[in-house]
């Protein structure tokens, strides 16, 4: 299960970087918004995915909820799920 949120947090991540860096600006600055919906559903449902799987993963490897906090934190910020990927599940990774 943790690894399939990995995925998800990494796609989560890609999906928000294509938002606010490629669809947006393409809406803005260039007047086509053709991006912005099928980027923006992908991205919502990776979200939900992402937030969900987090919940259900804080109850089964017993996370605290200051750790369960700062991840789901980590999926609104710019290259956050890359963060959490990378240092706080490396460690439960090496512990399965």
């Amino acid at each position: 299960m943790l690894k399939i949120f990995k995925i998800i947090a990494f796609l989560e991540g890609v999906s928000l970087l294509a938002l606010f860096f490629i669809a947006m600006p393409m809406k803005y600055f260039m007047d086509k918004p053709e991006l912005v919906g099928p980027v923006g559903m992908a991205h919502g449902l990776l979200f939900i995915g992402y937030i969900v799987m987090a919940t259900v993963l804080k109850f089964e490897e017993k996370w605290s909820w200051s750790k369960y906090f700062l991840i789901c934190i980590a999926s609104i910020i710019p290259f956050g799920t890359f963060y959490v990927e990378f240092k706080m599940l490396k460690t439960e990774e090496s512990s399965n």
